[in-house]
């Protein structure tokens, strides 16, 4: 069963555009609040990676819902592309709060308490969710999980080097003055789950053999 026409496609349609709605005003809401403390630096507050795949997310998730809203049915390759890309970005920032972040305390860019929430918990949780039940899109090729792999190590990279000249990094685990070999071996760990995780987004959307109209 997809998308087409029925009522539960035009509901599915909807909740994206309601938590697409939800996920922006916790950014707008972290920024207010990041505001309050003093003059926002865009470069460090979009520098976190949970800011970005949500921003991601957002774009993503109202446009789907808002196609499908229009036009119920199958969705375009560039879509579920687009889909597939947020669907494993969220996915490793639930991971890494859970795993990383959360036990020290850390908000990870993200100091209230309720957009915190969705953004580090609901948010990965929803999309998963959404990617593994919705059956409104059709199979990726499998070279889809290796491209999608290029924005986590350009953000890795510019993290790095921000980290080496201003000293700037978004997380703790990030931080050179520990040891450059400590962050590598976060990085190395790091990029062995994304990797797991984008093959793993791709690989479920081949388990229903539907064509893509691109």
């Amino acid at each position: 069963m997809h998308q087409s026409s029925r009522p539960g496609g035009y509901l599915l349609a909807a909740a994206r555009v309601a938590w697409g709605a939800a996920t922006l005003a916790a950014i707008v809401a972290t920024f207010v609040d990041t505001a309050s403390e003093g003059p926002v630096n865009p470069f460090n507050f979009f520098g976190y990676f949970t800011i970005q795949s949500n921003s991601l997310l957002v774009a993503v998730a109202i446009g789907a819902g808002l196609l499908g809203l229009l036009r119920p049915g199958p969705q375009p390759r560039w879509l579920v592309v687009s889909r597939s890309l947020a669907t494993m970005c969220m996915v490793i920032v639930g991971l890494v709060y859970a795993v990383l972040l959360a036990p020290l305390g850390a908000a990870g860019g993200v100091p209230v308490a309720w957009a915190n929430w969705v953004m580090h918990v609901a948010g990965p949780v929803l999309v998963a969710l959404d990617w593994v039940i919705a059956r409104d899109r059709g199979p990726l090729p499998w070279r889809i999980a290796w491209w999608q792999l290029a924005y986590p190590v350009v953000w890795t990279a510019v993290v790095l080097l921000r980290g080496a000249t201003d000293g700037w990094v978004p997380y703790p685990f990030l931080n050179p003055q520990q040891g450059y070999a400590t962050v590598l071996l976060y990085v190395v760990v790091i990029a062995a789950v994304f990797a797991v995780v984008s093959f793993t987004v791709v690989w479920w959307s081949r388990r229903w053999n539907r064509g893509l109209r691109g």
